[in-house]
């Protein structure tokens, strides 16, 4: 986990800070705040987060550093988080997990902050095409950081033309997500993502950054044809 570095007093390195600032869509925020996030997150759920390691599913072939690494168990429940209400905030649709019951859903947990989540998207976009956007596959992106909102998400999804579910996670969201899988779920450097199968298994993907060919070893097989 990543902190962001003091500034420095030479001039130099300020015009290269400058200008790297001057590169980003109106709006966005660059100071990175994982622990922060990560922090505060845990603290107003009071509740203790597991990182018990999960056995991995077989779910055919994966590339290196993309195998799932968490198996739904034939007789685990539905997730409540399933049901919780989100708003798609390019299109101010409300929609719930639930409701792509029998597709296969990729989530990942994000801010706009954050350069790796934007890598991630990046190859979230490619794993679309190289699938043939397939309606049967649906993205969602979830913005854990308490301070962003609805409006400078909808302007950040615009900038960089992303065409999938994007929705501000609500507390309780956050807190299932923490909860139940692991706390780096809060984390998004770690470019954190779990995967739906059609009949509801959720199964996470390993951290760090992974590209779309590596994605879709994964994706592909749940898909079928």
């Amino acid at each position: 986990m990543t902190t962001a570095s003091p500034r420095s007093g030479n001039s130099s390195s300020g015009r290269g800070e400058a200008s790297r600032r001057s590169s980003r869509p109106r709006g966005w925020r660059s100071r990175a705040r994982p622990i922060a996030v990560l922090t505060a997150l845990v603290t107003l759920v009071g509740c203790q987060v597991s990182q018990a390691p999960i056995t991995s599913p077989a779910i055919g072939p994966t590339a290196p550093g993309v195998a799932a690494t968490a198996a739904p168990s034939s007789t685990s429940p539905r997730p409540d988080w399933f049901d919780l209400i989100l708003t798609d905030v390019r299109t101010g649709r409300s929609f719930t997990v639930g409701d792509f019951a029998g597709k296969v859903v990729l989530i990942e947990t994000m801010a706009e902050w954050c350069p790796t989540c934007r890598e991630q998207q990046a190859e979230v976009q490619k794993l679309r095409a190289l699938l043939g956007y397939r309606a049967d596959l649906v993205s969602i992106s979830l913005d854990v950081d308490m301070e962003e909102d609805s409006a400078s998400l909808k302007e950040y999804a615009e900038i960089l033309g992303y065409d999938w579910y994007i929705a501000v996670a609500p507390i309780l969201m956050a807190r299932a997500l923490g909860n139940e899988y692991s706390a780096e779920y809060l984390n998004p450097p770690a470019s954190p993502m779990l995967l739906i199968d059609r009949n509801g298994g959720v199964y996470g993907l390993p951290y760090g950054l992974k590209t779309a060919d590596s994605l879709r070893t994964v994706v592909a097989p749940l898909l079928g044809n």
